[in-house]
C-alpha cells in the first residue's frame, strides 16, 4: 500500500497534506523529536522492561510511530468534523498546539517503561517532564511552555490508567494507544506462542481504519480474520473509548472478513 493510500485510510499523518487544523507548529515538533537524541534513546530503551525481561508485547519506537501517526489522524478526522477540543483551549493557548500536545504525548506516554512495565504511567511522568523542560523552549516563551507541559503530562498519565481524561487532546491519545492492535499487537498482553483468548484474538486484527463517519466525526473500521478478535475490540478499544470524552464523535465498527459458512459473527458495532 502505497503511503497516500496509509494517508487516507488514517493511519499515516502526512505533514505534506492538507489538514482540518494548523499544522506547521506540530510538524515542526515532529521533525525535532526525530532529531532529539535524548528522546530517541528512551524510545529504545523502553521496551527491555516489557519485552525482553516481561514478554510482553512491543512498547518501543514501532508502538510510538503507530500510536503518534493514528493520534494524529485521529485529531484531524475530529476537527474535519467540526469537534472542539478543549485542553489548550483552557490554557489560553493557540489552536495549533492542540496538535502539539497531541503529538508530545504520543511519542512520551510509555517511557516509564525504562523503570518499570507496572504503574508505567506514573514513571512517564516525571521522566517526560524532564525532556519537555528541555524541549519546549525552542517553541515556547517559559509560561506557554509550563501550560504545554501541564496538558502533555495529564494526557501521559490518562493513557492507561484509572484517571479519567478531562481534555479531548488527553481523550485522543488514550483511544489511538489502543488502536495499535493489528496482528498480534494488541495491547493487552499476551502469552508468546499461547492459545489463550488474548493471544488467539490479538492475532486476529488484520487492519484497522480511521476514517470520516456519516453518523459521528470518526468511523473506526476493524477487519478481522477471527471473531475472537471482538475480544481485543471490546476489552481493550471500546474500555479505552470509555470516559475518554470521544464516546459521541467516534463509532467502531468490526467486521468478520474470514469467508467461512460457520463463521460466527460478520459485522458487530461497539
Amino acid at each position: 500500500m502505497s503511503s497516500a493510500d496509509e494517508a487516507d485510510s488514517g493511519r499515516i499523518y502526512d505533514p505534506e497534506a492538507s489538514h482540518a487544523f494548523p499544522d506547521e507548529r506540530v510538524n515542526d515538533v515532529l521533525d525535532a523529536i526525530e532529531a532529539d537524541t535524548e528522546i530517541q534513546a528512551y524510545l529504545g530503551a523502553q521496551n527491555v522492561n516489557p519485552v525482553t525481561r516481561k514478554r510482553y508485547n512491543d512498547h518501543g519506537r514501532k508502538h510510538i510511530s503507530i500510536v503518534r501517526n493514528r493520534a494524529l489522524c485521529l485529531y484531524d478526522l475530529l476537527k474535519q468534523g467540526g469537534v472542539e477540543f478543549n485542553g489548550a483551549a483552557d490554557q489560553g493557548l493557540d489552536e495549533a498546539d492542540e496538535a502539539v500536545i497531541v503529538a508530545l504525548a504520543a511519542t512520551l506516554h510509555d517511557i516509564g517503561h525504562v523503570v518499570h512495565r507496572d504503574e508505567h504511567p506514573y514513571y512517564s511522568i516525571p521522566l517526560a517532564a524532564d525532556l519537555l523542560d528541555e524541549f519546549l523552549p525552542a517553541f515556547y516563551d517559559v509560561a506557554d511552555a509550563v501550560r504545554v507541559k501541564g496538558e502533555v503530562l495529564h494526557a501521559i498519565l490518562c493513557h492507561h490508567t484509572e484517571e479519567i481524561p478531562l481534555t479531548l487532546e488527553a481523550g485522543v491519545v488514550r483511544v489511538a494507544d489502543a488502536l495499535d492492535m493489528e496482528h498480534g499487537r494488541s495491547r493487552i498482553p499476551y502469552e508468546r506462542g499461547g492459545r489463550g483468548i488474548n493471544t488467539v484474538s490479538s492475532q486476529a486484527i488484520e487492519r484497522v481504519t480511521l476514517k470520516p463517519g456519516d453518523e459521528s466525526a470518526v468511523l473506526v473500521e476493524i477487519e478481522m480474520n477471527n471473531a475472537a478478535g471482538v475480544y481485543q475490540v471490546d476489552n481493550l478499544l471500546k474500555a479505552k473509548l470509555h470516559d475518554s470524552g470521544l464516546e459521541e464523535t467516534v463509532r467502531i465498527v468490526a467486521l468478520n472478513t474470514h469467508d467461512d459458512d460457520e463463521q460466527i459473527v460478520e459485522r458487530i458495532e461497539l
